[in-house]
């Protein structure tokens, strides 16, 4: 089995979108009535500035399947995130930290292909090159941290920008992390089993 990870023009992610978001979903464990509002979404945030994605597939004796994605972009104002993340970061004196950031949007992969080195893959490759001074994101609170999502942002030099934090609309507890670019161990460093193009 090979796992190959390949950056999309925006137009290829456009086309691609729903098979995306399908994961997306999968992964998340969500209600799949989010589907059609995530690909109008997506679509839109595909034309924003600095946009870069990545995905990663597998060929099989089946055929070549998309197993993981991610995406990014420039940090805007044009998007609610940044609104919703200023509003945590300004009583703290940060704000100087929602200048000029790349936003790591997404990152998934198919939870049947999972624990094999794909999200730290998928995020290296996203990240890599980037002409921003840092990386920042948001992820659901986990007790303990324990699952895969941290264990990948902590390993790959994460910190803590912003915990406990409430988007306007959702109950959920999410944290806000944020790593300097670029990340330890540039350029992505891929195995054996791994091809990038």
């Amino acid at each position: 089995m090979t796992v190959s990870l390949r950056r999309l023009t925006a137009p290829e992610f456009h086309l691609l979108t729903p098979e995306l978001v399908d994961i997306y979903i999968d992964a998340m464990g969500y209600d799949p009535a989010i589907r059609s509002g995530r690909i109008a979404v997506w679509r839109q945030e595909c034309r924003l500035a600095g946009f870069t994605s990545v995905i990663a597939t597998e060929r099989t004796d089946r055929g070549e399947f998309i197993t993981g994605l991610a995406y990014g972009f420039s940090g805007t104002p044009q998007v609610w995130w940044h609104h919703q993340v200023m509003r945590g970061l300004k009583p703290r004196g940060l704000e100087d930290l929602g200048r000029d950031y790349f936003e790591l949007a997404e990152i998934h992969v198919d939870p049947r292909r999972q624990s094999r080195g794909t999200g730290r893959g998928l995020l290296r490759e996203l990240v890599w090159n980037q002409p921003h001074p840092h990386v920042l994101l948001s992820t659901p609170e986990v007790e303990n941290e324990t699952n895969a999502a941290f264990h990948l942002y902590r390993s790959a030099g994460f910190s803590d920008v912003l915990r406990d934090f409430r988007f306007d609309g959702d109950s959920r507890r999410f944290a806000v992390l944020g790593a300097p670019l670029p990340l330890p161990g540039h350029p992505v460093s891929l195995g054996a089993d791994h091809t990038r193009h």
